[in-house]
């Protein structure tokens, strides 16, 4: 990019004015100025911090050169924005955005305040909280990160040149990198490492939910989306305004920093960084407590336990493949809230029996706390156990009522299990609970047009459309405003306008496809419904929803065996869609 906002020199002045000391060796003195307690939702790093008063949470983003707030949530929070100069670009996974610089007045840390501190608003949501605390943070000195643990230390070392700074390592092997110095135009930690004996230039990236290589870069280590092996694994998003393709794909050595890792998968796909081969992501962090010397341009870590790269080894090896050693124990969880810290940690590694054995353990000894039985309930989900999943969900809402996160996780249950009644009562409590720019207005627009409330979904997705105008997910938003606009049968116009934009930016999304083809089975465009629902079919043969409406569109047409053979086909996978479509009068 090539403009910075301002500095946080006032910030870091403030942050080692306030530094307690800490860990000490021989005329080596770090004192820690900050610890940032850190909790898992899903794969992502979530710190707690208030925004001019207003509780909030920020993803924990080592990959992020600068600190920012979403514009939902900018928007949530009244903050007030200025434009950035025109070239000001963000660049990230999904390509680049334009962003305005908001500044908070007092944003406060670990209960320390920092005042008149500068954020970036853009681009697309990439996580559950409000945005990311950047480098402009995570950076301000050394950084170390203990996730497995809950926490971040945000370190000032002094008389420090040349030590081993892994001071939790306790005689055990110790992986170091050197990294690159960082600076105004460089600010992220990024190191090489070899990947089927290639060199990889890596970049630490906490914000990343899994590790990520570019398809260059997998290219010269030998693999490509057309090796053996290698496996479509959906698509990933960032910061910019699109979605990437993604693959699963298997590599024989992977070293980093004298340790080994053999026979991992590695997503691999377009990163859309030209300084960066890879992001290493929160599933290293997970595995391995880091320590970053920005001071002396290394990074230490132990490899802790646990998978790594879809790999649960029972041990990490270096080159020779010698056992690295690993704690003897995880340390015990001293609350309840500790142990629920510790539940997520295993749900981010998808150790799902032993979160869910944690959780219990919170419950047993905080029983009030609701969001506890709204986490085993997403965790028993993982471990299909969907009554006991449901019967945590209706105590965390009896427990918070207003959690409108639980209401839409159980809105999506009753749905799934046909009781539209029950499914309609959480749909209306979400909406209430859910701020007017929360990003959960795109789920909500959706479960609106799950059960026929046509004017209340159209309703969500205008609302966060004009809310989230550069987001990746702009094309699913205006593919559900078009969907649910068909279903109705009305304002086909706007409806097939949205649909077309949404397959301009997407064309081999099957939904798309479907949701065209619908518009024009409505509108009597007979010829272009059976080319679309043709098309949807192609990359979704078992689609019943298309094989019924390309039927119908073949019956107008006069192809009955084409009709009666597609209609027969959706039947079969779907006996009861016939219902469906007459109850929407779509014939």
């Amino acid at each position: 990019m090539s403009v910075r906002p301002p500095s946080l020199a006032r910030v870091v002045a403030a942050l080692f004015a306030l530094a307690a000391p800490g860990t000490a060796w021989a005329k080596c003195e770090v004192a820690q100025f900050a610890e940032l307690k850190v909790a898992m939702v899903g794969e992502k790093p979530m710190v707690d911090a208030t925004v001019n008063g207003q509780p909030v949470r920020f993803v924990a983003d080592s990959g992020a050169f600068f600190s920012s707030i979403s514009p939902g949530y900018a928007r949530q929070l009244a903050l007030p924005l200025s434009m950035l100069p025109p070239q000001f670009v963000v660049r990230g996974i999904g390509g680049s955005t334009q962003a305005d610089l908001a500044r908070v007045r007092t944003l406060t840390l670990a209960g320390i305040p920092l005042h008149d501190v500068p954020f970036i608003v853009g681009g697309s949501e990439v996580g559950p909280g409000a945005g990311l605390l950047g480098q402009n943070v995570l950076g301000l000195g050394d950084v170390e990160y203990d996730l497995a643990h809950g926490a971040i230390r945000l370190l000032h070392p002094k008389g420090c040149a040349h030590e081993d700074f892994a001071y939790w390592a306790a005689g055990r092997p110790v992986s170091i990198l050197t990294i690159l110095p960082r600076d105004a135009h460089q600010p992220h930690t990024i190191a090489t490492v070899l990947l089927n004996g290639a060199k990889i230039r890596a970049m630490f990236d906490t914000g990343a939910s899994t590790t990520m290589l570019s398809l260059a870069a997998a290219a010269r280590a030998g693999v490509t989306p057309d090796s053996p092996g290698v496996i479509p694994a959906g698509y990933s998003r960032g910061i910019g305004r699109h979605i990437v393709k993604t693959w699963l794909a298997p590599f024989d050595a992977f070293a980093i920093g004298g340790e080994q890792i053999n026979h991992s998968k590695l997503r691999i796909g377009d990163l859309g960084m030209d300084d960066v081969d890879m992001l290493i992501g929160a599933d290293f962090f997970l595995s391995h407590r880091v320590y970053v010397a920005n001071g002396e341009h290394r990074l230490f870590f132990t490899y802790d336990g646990g998978p790594v790269f879809n790999v649960n080894p029972a041990h990490a090896v270096d080159a020779s493949g010698a056992a690295l050693a690993v704690p003897v124990a995880t340390p015990a969880a001293k609350d309840d809230a500790g142990l629920a810290q510790r539940a997520m940690v295993f749900a981010a590694r998808h150790q799902y029996a032993q979160a869910d054995a944690d959780l219990s353990a919170a419950i047993q000894l905080a029983p009030q706390q609701g969001h506890y039985y709204y986490q085993r309930a997403t965790v028993r989900l993982m471990e299909h156990q969907t009554g006991a999943a449901h019967d945590d969900l209706d105590r965390a809402l009896a427990l918070a009522p207003d959690d409108a996160e639980a209401h839409v996780l159980r809105a999506r249950m009753r749905l799934a299990a046909h009781d539209r009644p029950a499914a309609s009562d959480d749909i209306a409590a979400a909406d209430r609970a859910a701020p007017a720019a929360s990003d959960l207005r795109l789920t909500l627009g959706a479960l609106y047009g799950d059960i026929d409330q046509f004017d209340r979904a159209i309703a969500q997705f205008d609302g966060w459309i004009r809310i989230h105008p550069d987001d990746s997910r702009k094309p699913v938003a205006q593919n559900d405003r078009a969907w649910v606009r068909a279903l109705a049968g009305r304002d086909l116009p706007a409806a097939l306008s949205d649909a077309d934009s949404a397959i301009h930016q997407r064309r081999d999304n099957a939904r798309f496809l479907d949701t065209r083809g619908l518009i024009r089975l409505r509108m009597g465009d007979y010829d272009k419904a059976v080319a679309d629902y043709t098309a949807s079919i192609a990359l979704s043969p078992r689609d019943a929803w298309s094989l019924y409406g390309r039927g119908l569109a073949e019956r107008h047409l006069g192809q009955t065996a084409a009709a009666d053979a597609d209609i027969a086909a959706a039947l079969r996978i779907a006996p009861h869609l016939d219902e469906r479509f007459r109850g929407l009068a779509i014939s």
